[in-house]
């Protein structure tokens, strides 16, 4: 009988949340921003895993210089993800900005501007 979920959907899982951990408690570099962890895509083998991520609260400038500056600190992020996990080996970790709650709410707005109004 085949599991439900495999073993680096559960390692995906598992990082997301211990990633938000370590951005709340563990990262004290004050460039860093408000930054929500949307989702993880890890490999089949668990070498490397993608990490998309929505920052809150900045135009598009900030969201780049974000990705590049998390991107720098991979390493200590890597650290203290190690710390938390139970695992032989960390995944190597590429942060991605993922656009689609920009996109929802651009189209969120754009319903918003086309519903009728009713004005009696």
């Amino acid at each position: 009988m085949a599991r439900e979920f495999g073993r680096s959907a559960r390692v995906s899982s598992q990082i997301q949340r211990e990633l938000a951990l370590v951005f709340q408690r563990d990262i004290d570099d004050r460039r860093v921003g408000f930054i929500t962890v949307n989702e993880v895509e890890v490999s089949k083998d668990l070498a490397m895993a993608k990490v998309y991520i929505t920052v809150l609260n900045g135009d598009e400038k900030m969201k780049k210089s974000q990705i590049i500056l998390l991107n720098e600190l991979v390493p200590i992020i890597r650290h203290h993800l190690a710390k938390r996990m139970r695992l032989r080996h960390v995944s190597e970790l590429r942060f991605i900005y993922d656009d689609s709650f920009d996109t929802g709410m651009r189209v969120s707005e754009l319903l918003h501007d086309v519903t009728p109004r009713n004005d009696s």
